[in-house]
């Protein structure tokens, strides 16, 4: 294997092996190693087409890219003497071709731009990834909110009873959380795909080359069109990052939920044995084992993000080193990401609700308080703040039946309830649970109704989300084809 292509030039090869492994990138490197094997194969496709590379040496590397590009990347391009795997690659290359031939790849680019177009490369793939990932949850939460429209719970402020709701409700609640994380990540995806290559080190190139080929070839949108911006700009990564980052968020709130609904105290649900441990030394234990480890995730998300802000914020333009050491914030965030989308899909579709118990906790607390007391706006002509302060006062008494209401009302706003017509009857029926529910039938209420018309959006919108990500996915595989098309012509 030839040295480092890099050096031996401006400065000598010398060097203690802890200041190469100080600067190696070589574990975030192997996120983008295949990637960067496109983006040599498209330049080298421009190259040719412009006539700036010989056709002879142009069919050596292809030759050599093409394999690598088939059978995968080698161990030796990921040694920790190159500083990053596209010297790795390039070293290959002239290893395999000789310095006169593989020495030309590299006209009209530097490593800026290369790298930049790279990570874009790679990103759009983790992004498509996460869409489809995102999908699939939303799937699972409106396919089991179909199921419990009449599936009556407590709902909670401050993690107290507050009104009674059903769990088709707090279900879309979530979906449609998780349906904004889709809009954000592909707001991101957009972003992401743009061209940076060509833009050389930072100021262009002189060679002739043709950026908007290269751009179709890989299968981009579009050209990011200022050099400078092209190497130095990384608020693609941060946008990219920020969205992981909430939508850990998402999750992990909805963590924190299942493990509280999962214990003793709640007996909510019951996660599936798969997504949960035992004690080491109680055997009587199931750990919500997966959820909580998701939740801690979140952190470590929430901490990439403000570690990649940093490292970025104080950074004159263009290309700085520092910028490297973003890559591993990068590449978490979105592996931790894919996984928890996936592992969450999978507990959310396997747990069983304990639909009896919730309704059986649904009227407790007073959660039908609101209810009452707009029962007496409604109907008996009460300011709803008096008839708050009445319902209010009687909790406070301690029951809600229609003689401490009367008393109540008596001593709040001298108002006889039973004058005005009320009695037991429409006491009762406005404390009722189901009654309570039924009535909340506007828009993105908890009404059967209300959450069926949700469902029906939530589920068009789904599918125009789906049919939108196969459309993107399709144009670069189509594109990615052709180019692999267009390399074996070249050599053949």
């Amino acid at each position: 294997m030839s040295k480092d292509p890099l050096r031996g030039g401006r400065l000598g090869d010398g060097r203690p092996s802890e200041v190469w492994e100080y600067l190696s990138s070589k574990d975030a490197d192997k996120f983008i190693g295949e990637s960067d094997i496109l983006v040599d194969i498209g330049h080298l496709l421009m190259l040719n087409r412009q006539k700036i590379i010989d056709s002879d040496s142009a069919k050596a590397i292809m030759e050599v890219l093409l394999s690598l590009h088939k059978e995968g990347l080698c161990d030796s391009v990921f040694d920790p003497k190159f500083e990053d795997v596209h010297a790795g690659i390039e070293a290959y290359i002239i290893d395999k071709t000789g310095s006169d031939k593989g020495g030309r790849l590299h006209m009209g680019r530097s490593r800026n731009d290369e790298v930049a177009t790279c990570v874009r490369i790679r990103l759009r793939e983790d992004i498509l990834e996460i869409l489809y990932r995102i999908a699939g949850l939303r799937g699972v939460l409106i396919e089991l909110a179909e199921e419990n429209k009449t599936s009556f719970m407590p709902g909670f402020t401050h993690l107290q009873y507050a009104q009674p709701t059903t769990l088709a409700h707090y279900l879309m609640n979530y979906e449609q959380a998780f349906g904004r994380d889709f809009e954000r990540f592909g707001d991101s995806l957009l972003r992401v795909d743009l061209c940076p290559l060509g833009a050389a080190a930072f100021a262009s190139t002189g060679y002739p080359i043709d950026r908007e080929y290269t751009a179709e070839l890989l299968g981009f949108s579009g050209v990011l069109e200022n050099s400078m911006d092209c190497v130095s700009g990384r608020d693609f990564c941060l946008e990219t990052i920020s969205a992981c980052a909430i939508i850990m968020t998402n999750l992990s709130r909805l963590c924190e939920e299942l493990i509280i609904w999962s214990s003793s105290f709640a007996g909510f649900v019951n996660l599936d044995d798969s997504y949960c441990s035992t004690s080491s030394i109680m055997p009587q234990k199931k750990n919500p084992d997966c959820a909580e480890i998701m939740r801690g995730k979140a952190g470590s998300v929430a901490g990439a993000l403000s570690a990649s802000i940093a490292q970025i914020k104080g950074l004159p333009m263009s290309y700085n080193r520092d910028m490297q050491d973003l890559w591993p914030h990068l590449w978490r965030a979105v592996s931790d990401t894919k996984s928890s989308v996936e592992i969450m899909t999978g507990m959310i579709k396997t747990a069983r609700f304990n639909i009896e118990k919730m309704a059986d906790e649904a009227g407790k607390g007073f959660s039908t308080a609101t209810e009452l007391a707009d029962v007496m706006v409604r109907n008996y002509g009460l300011p709803f703040r008096t008839a708050h302060g009445i319902v209010g006062r009687s909790v406070r008494l301690g029951k809600l039946d229609l003689e401490t209401l009367e008393k109540a009302s008596l001593e709040m706003a001298d108002i006889s309830l039973k004058e005005r017509g009320m009695d037991e009857k429409s006491v009762s029926e406005a404390l009722d649970v189901e009654f309570s529910v039924r009535e909340r039938d506007k828009t993105g209420g908890p009404s059967p109704a209300a959450v069926s018309k949700s469902i029906e959006k939530r589920n068009y919108a789904l599918k125009e989300d789906i049919e939108w990500t196969f459309s993107v996915r399709n144009n670069i595989d189509k594109s990615l084809k052709n180019m692999i098309k267009q390399a074996e012509e070249l050599i053949n």
